[in-house]
């Protein structure tokens, strides 16, 4: 997922230009669209009745933005929304400030890897296959039958990264879910992922926001694509019969950061602790479907909703955790392949 997974293209520096704060103002900066309106509910609305001016704007998940208010002292946002593996690179390079798991109540009662050096995960999500029931008589199962476009002739849709595109190509090749990433970490499953790929490349209509899928989806411009899952679940409740094949889905967790010279680093604890109370994180899960990474907030949840996460113990079974440390070692070589892959 991506840094698109939530945000429209026009918000692209929208977190900058649009948000006018004071110093004294708590500045939160996510990922905008469905899952803003969640984090709105279940964590901003709140957390300004504890006293606190809180100011959220939108990015597109740009490090280098972060990087650059960093390396010029000049930094202007509090907390941040940013991706697992993104968070470990940051957390490397200075960017972020140390967190204590004390802040959180410590690890036990988070979902394992969600609470981390440098942040605290605040939802798990998934990108999953997914496909319109309507234009497909037959229900694809696995990425293979993603490949197939004599059985499911029509476009496919792929997000335009290197990340997941790969993992999914591979299983498409046969390799089992929990090879991905050590045939992946070899030249040879580099190229035989890119080798699959050339295998799909003209059917394939590339997607970078979040909103874009379920868009290409309900109008017939593809027959299946990628997607992330609390997109598709939003498309479900609009009346539009959209299916997921949670099987070999990747999921990840979007994670709570400080920036490094955060102008305001004890609210911005402070928010990292009251947002991730299970009672704030039940009612996130309410509004987007996205799991909980406080496991005590499951309890809280009703059992159809609990049903529709990717937490749910039968959704989670056959997918595979984000390597976070496989792509902060091999993001940057894959992607710019990927780009060249892409541009031909």
């Amino acid at each position: 997922m991506s840094q698109f997974r939530f945000a429209h293209l026009p918000l692209l520096l929208a977190g900058a230009a649009a948000i006018s704060a004071t110093a004294a103002d708590l500045t939160v900066i996510s990922f905008g669209g469905a899952n803003k309106d969640a984090q709105v509910k279940a964590f901003y609305e709140p957390f300004k009745k504890t006293g606190t001016n809180l100011v959220a704007g939108d990015y597109n998940g740009e490090q280098a933005k972060i990087k650059a208010m960093v390396d010029t002292k000049s930094v202007s946002w509090d907390v941040v929304e940013v991706e697992s593996p993104e968070l470990a690179r940051g957390c490397d390079e200075g960017l972020y400030e140390k967190l204590d798991p004390g802040l959180v109540g410590g690890k036990a009662n988070f979902v394992p890897g969600a609470v981390t050096q440098c942040g605290v995960g605040i939802f798990v999500w998934s990108t999953v296959l997914a496909y319109n029931a309507d234009k497909l008589t037959t229900a694809p199962s696995s990425w293979a039958d993603f490949w197939d476009v004599k059985k499911f002739p029509g476009k496919r849709g792929l997000r335009k990264g290197a990340k997941y595109t790969l993992e999914f190509a591979l299983m498409a090749d046969g390799v089992a879910p929990k090879d991905v990433y050590k045939v992946l970490a070899t030249p040879a499953g580099q190229d035989r992922a890119f080798k699959k790929l050339d295998q799909l490349k003209p059917y394939i209509q590339w997607w970078e926001a979040g909103a874009q899928p379920p868009q290409y989806l309900a109008a017939g411009d593809v027959v299946m694509s990628s997607a992330y899952n609390g997109r598709i679940a939003t498309a479900q409740k609009e009346g539009k019969n959209l299916k997921m094949v949670w099987s070999g889905g990747i999921y990840d967790f979007d994670a709570w950061a400080v920036v490094k010279g955060s102008p305001n680093k004890e609210q911005a604890l402070k928010f990292i602790a009251f947002a991730s109370k299970p009672e704030n994180q039940k009612v996130y899960s309410e509004n987007i479907a996205y799991g909980p990474t406080n496991t005590k907030a499951n309890a809280l949840l009703a059992k159809d909703v609990a049903a529709n996460l990717p937490t749910s113990p039968a959704n989670i079974k056959n997918q595979v955790g984000i390597d976070v440390s496989f792509w902060a070692d091999y993001g940057e070589q894959l992607e710019q392949r990927f780009n060249a892959w892409a541009a031909k």
